[in-house]
């Protein structure tokens, strides 16, 4: 007892008894949820069968067969896919500029950026929906405003761990490309693009799995219903009458999130490779120059 009293975490029983129950207490109405999603009959807490009835074998409550389902997924993935394409650029672009770029300006800039990081989303999407709604903009109520709030309160990801790549990066090798011939545009390019490879494809993938899972802001700025994405349509059919076949385009969207973060995580750690026991070299990106 006074060995344990000395040094409690020798052996912390305790520690991971906590953490499994955190994870059984997390992940166990998930999986419950996922469960429900394959049930043969109507019930969301009765077993009465394992079958694919609420993804395509039902003709007309199905996901693949209930247009406003299939058209809440695709909706969704295409938020996704919009967001991903626009935020990642810009957040790119931005961490290079405000990285390089001294003084107040860059410095102010920095500040607004990460103030639609740390402002609460409801807060965000109410002011998003005012300068909509209130305001002459091109932007309409429905994928336009949705896409351009998701891109505001997501560009915050790709900065923050783009100029943590760039942190550890350092400039030596811009500076080496440019004194080797390479124009300052043709040393981003070549030498630290390629560097900042492994940040920016896991930035992508966090902001394409973050806002398929989004609700705040893509409830304030949907228009009709075919702009709901799958977390709306999930909450509005929820409270009239809910089948498993919310369970199972939850259960999609689950699973694309998943693949996601798996993919994820095999690109990072193949661009990654070998960074560990060795520095990249100059030579590789500047060979070529």
């Amino acid at each position: 007892m006074r060995r344990w009293w000395n040094n409690p975490w020798r052996k912390p029983r305790i520690l991971a008894a906590v953490t499994g129950l955190y994870l059984v207490w997390s992940l166990l109405p998930v999986l419950i949820a996922v469960l429900f999603s394959f049930n043969a009959g109507r019930s969301r807490t009765n077993w009465q069968g394992f079958s694919l009835r609420w993804y395509y074998g039902d003709p007309s409550r199905s996901v693949w067969h209930d247009a406003s389902l299939h058209a809440a997924l695709f909706h969704t993935l295409w938020l996704g896919l919009l967001t991903t394409i626009i935020a990642v650029p810009l957040g790119v672009a931005f961490a290079l500029g405000v990285d390089r770029w001294r003084g107040r300006l860059p410095s102010g800039a920095s500040f607004v950026m990460l103030l639609s990081f740390v402002l609460p989303e409801t807060l965000l999407a109410v002011a998003l929906l005012f300068l909509v709604t209130q305001l002459t903009t091109p932007l309409t109520l429905g994928t336009s405003a949705q896409v351009a709030g998701l891109v505001t309160f997501q560009i915050s990801y790709p900065v923050i761990i783009v100029r943590a790549r760039l942190a550890t990066i350092g400039t030596q090798y811009e500076e080496a490309a440019v004194d080797l011939g390479a124009s300052p545009f043709g040393a981003v390019r070549r030498v630290l693009l390629p560097l900042l490879a492994p940040a920016i494809f896991a930035s992508a993938v966090l902001v394409f799995a973050d806002v398929i899972d989004d609700f705040v802001i893509v409830r304030y700025l949907s228009g009709s219903a075919l702009t709901e994405p799958t977390a709306v349509k999930i909450y509005n059919t929820a409270r009239a009458a809910p089948t498993p076949a919310l369970n199972a385009l939850a259960t999609l969207m689950l699973a694309a999130s998943l693949v996601a973060v798996v993919i994820g995580v095999l690109v990072f750690r193949r661009l990654t490779r070998g960074e560990k026991s060795s520095s990249p070299t100059i030579g590789a990106f500047t060979g070529e120059l």
